[in-house]
């Protein structure tokens, strides 16, 4: 998915995200409901299987996909948070969350293609502690990935902190078409 667009060192997701399955009924209670408590599980699913592989469990600090501050706020969570809070129990990877600011308010990608995708996240994040992370290799969390876009324009914010920085990419579950 990244391939040719942005250095990625690897990528998962730990689900299949289809619509009306069950993978869909949890991420929608977890993010709309207010059920932290199952993100926090799912997160520490997620855990397990980093906790599992030679390349995710040598990450040095786990960050969540920020939300802008009016929708954290309105949802009163990041869930991309809570998911590293789960991952941290099991890997005791450390969690810095706000590392990475999302400068931009931007519409819902749901109903956009592929390029409107690209367009309206470029240029939405900055990195607001490079100490925190500069020379280290991030493992960048969210819940679902659909083109990649969001994900690629917080890595590239990421990856300007310095040539020795590294991104991964983990997921809660990947969209099917």
């Amino acid at each position: 998915m990244f391939y040719g667009r942005i250095h990625i060192e690897a990528a998962m997701s730990f689900l299949y995200f289809s619509k009306h399955s069950l993978v869909q009924n949890l991420m929608h209670e977890f993010k709309y409901n207010g059920r932290k408590d199952l993100g926090l599980f799912l997160g520490q699913l997620m855990g397990r299987a980093i906790e599992d592989s030679k390349v995710f469990n040598q990450c040095d600090v786990l960050v969540p996909l920020p939300l802008h501050p009016d929708k954290q706020k309105r949802r009163g969570y990041n869930q991309a948070e809570i998911l590293c809070r789960g991952i941290h129990m099991i890997t005791g990877q450390p969690v810095v969350a706000n590392s990475v600011i999302r400068n931009i308010k931007t519409e819902s990608q749901t109903r956009k293609d592929r390029i409107d995708r690209w367009k309206n996240v470029e240029h939405t994040f900055s990195v607001s502690d490079e100490v925190s992370l500069k020379g280290k290799h991030i493992l960048l969390i969210d819940d679902v990935i659909t083109t990649g876009a969001t994900l690629e324009a917080c890595a590239a914010a990421i990856l300007n902190t310095g040539p020795a920085t590294k991104v991964s990419i983990a997921t809660l579950a990947v969209a099917t078409k």
